[in-house]
Order: structure tokens, then C-alpha cells, then sequence
């Protein structure tokens, strides 16, 4: 999907709400979230426990369906889809990869019987899904821990099997969910190489959600989700070959379509801004007031 301006778009999200309810209690997780994921992209969103990350990332998969809004994952708008098409879509479309590492991967088969499972639930014949999960395999720097089960693997290694089953049947959109939580600082570093490779050989779109702060510096573009919406963005500047990611370029607050800005906390907090603010248009940009700095500046 191209917007106005040129840009291809794989996920657009516009104005998202998920609303689940518990007994008499209704629970906002979304609350009207945008977000737009370039084709090929490799980014992370981030935010504390409870913001909707998770939330929307479940939505993204299929897993999960909003209370509102519009979700379009390549052509395909997931609000009007029946459920046997999110079936297929979860099947065909999308590669998943969660935060239990031992959960991601059945314990009594091999690294190669668990990435071609997927492959013999799609139909593939023998040797053509031999040889595709010997690829990942060997993409995830397995190749010589084919045989070998789970419980002979260390965590990294089980993470690395993970992946290579969720792009067993090449998807377009592997979403992977705290992929890093178990892991120590030095095998995380190693799972984020694998996820940039990853992107560059095979240009899968990879959408990260993680409590991670070290994911700032392995990704392009970090989205930080605050009650419900998407408050922040962090740029970084394109890559040159074999340099890593660019240095952050400029972190913006993001302006959704009804007009709403999250600031930042610490700037809330150092001014002391509650309840009604002053908002001045100037030739160039608007500043914010506290009401009470205000009144004493016009005094």
C-alpha cells in the first residue's frame, strides 16, 4: 500500500482501540494508537508494562482483534477478515518468535525436524522443506546444530532455532515478542545481529517489542507506546554497509490525526504542567505554558 507521498507502507494502524473486559471492569489497552510500518522495515516499539505494546502486537499477528480502528498488514485489512482467514494469515503471513525461549520450540525434535514442522503443516514436499530449513539454519548460524534437541542447546541457540522456524516459510512479517528477556547482555547483542541479517538478506519486515533500552542502538526506528498511543519516535540515520545503525538523528513527539501530543514526562514534571496549559502560535512553532507562568508574564 503507497501513501500520498510515496512511501510504501506494510502496516498502518489509524486511530486503534482494544478494549477487553474483565467481569464488570472494562480495561483500555489501545486508545486510538497510530503507527505506520515501512515495507522491509526493521524497528522496535517500547514502552512500560501495561502501555499496549503487547497488545498490539497480538492485533498485528491476528492473534488479537481491535474494539476500533483500522489495521492493514500488506493488503489485507484484519477488521474484515473471518476467522479462518486470520488462520491462513497467521500460517502464511506472519512468523512469531516469544519471549519464552523453551516455548518457542517443541523439546523432542531436532533444530532442523522443529524448523520444518511449519513447512509440513503447509504442505511442502520433503526435500524442498529439508533444504529451506537447512538455509535458515545455517542464516542463524546453526548449521552445524542441525541435530541437535532444545536441552542441548544453550538459550541463544534456542532463540536463534526460534527464528529460524517463525521465517521457515519465508513471511513477509516476523513480529517478536521480548525476545531478549532471558537473555544475557552479550547473547542479546547476538539475537539483534541475527534479526539485522536477517532483514538485509531476506528484506522480512521485523517488528520488535521489547523492555530492552540496548534495542535503541541495533534498529532504525524505535516507537515508544504510552497509555495506549504512540508518544515517541526515535530516528536513526540509513546505515552504510557494515557499519551497524547510525547514530540517533532526533527523537520526535508524535502527533496523532486527532490532533493529540503525549510530552514527554520529565518536561511535564520540570514545569510542573496539570490540568489547563497555555498553547501560543508563534511564525514558526507553538509553545507550551504552564497557566500560572503565563499570567505572570502578562502581569
Amino acid at each position: 500500500m503507497v501513501s500520498s507521498q510515496g512511501d510504501s507502507y506494510y502496516i498502518i494502524c489509524e486511530d486503534l482501540f482494544k478494549i477487553y473486559k474483565i467481569a464488570d471492569l472494562e480495561v483500555v489497552a489501545l486508545r486510538g494508537l497510530d503507527l505506520k510500518v515501512k515495507l522491509g522495515e526493521l524497528m522496535a516499539i517500547v514502552g512500560a508494562s501495561g502501555s499496549g505494546k503487547t497488545t498490539l502486537l497480538n492485533i498485528l499477528g491476528g492473534l488479537d482483534i481491535p474494539t476500533a480502528g483500522r489495521v492493514i498488514v500488506g493488503k489485507r485489512d484484519l477488521l474484515k477478515m473471518s476467522s479462518r482467514d486470520l488462520v491462513t494469515y497467521r500460517r502464511r503471513d506472519v512468523g512469531f518468535v516469544w519471549q519464552q525461549v523453551g516455548g518457542n520450540l517443541i523439546p523432542y525434535l531436532s533444530a532442523l525436524q522443529n524448523a520444518e514442522l511449519p513447512l509440513i503443516l503447509l504442505g511442502w514436499p520433503q526435500r524442498k522443506r529439508r533444504r529451506r530449513a537447512e538455509e535458515m539454519l545455517e542464516a542463524v548460524g546453526l548449521a552445524a546444530r542441525l541435530r541437535y534437541r532444545p536441552d542441548r542447546l544453550s538459550g541463544g541457540e534456542q532463540q536463534r532455532v526460534a527464528i529460524a522456524v517463525a521465517l521457515a516459510n519465508n513471511p513477509p512479517l516476523l513480529l517478536a515478542d521480548e525476545p531478549t528477556g532471558e537473555l544475557d547482555s552479550q547473547t542479546a547483542e547476538s539475537i539483534f545481529d541475527v534479526f539485522r541479517s536477517l532483514n538485509e538478506a531476506y528484506g522480512v519486515t521485523i517488528v520488535i517489542v521489547t523492555h530492552d533500552i540496548r534495542i535503541t542502538d541495533e534498529v532504525e526506528r524505535v516507537v515508544t507506546i504510552r497509555d495506549g498511543r504512540t508518544s515517541l519516535e526515535a530516528i536513526r540515520e540509513p546505515r552504510f554497509p557494515d557499519a551497524g545503525p547510525g547514530r540517533i538523528l532526533d527523537e520526535f513527539v508524535v502527533l496523532d490525526k486527532a490532533g493529540r501530543l503525549q510530552l514527554p514526562k520529565d518536561y511535564i514534571e520540570k514545569l510542573n504542567l496539570k490540568g489547563r496549559v497555555r498553547v501560543l502560535l508563534a511564525d514558526d512553532h507553538i509553545t507550551v505554558w504552564p497557566e500560572e507562568s503565563q499570567k505572570r508574564e502578562d502581569r
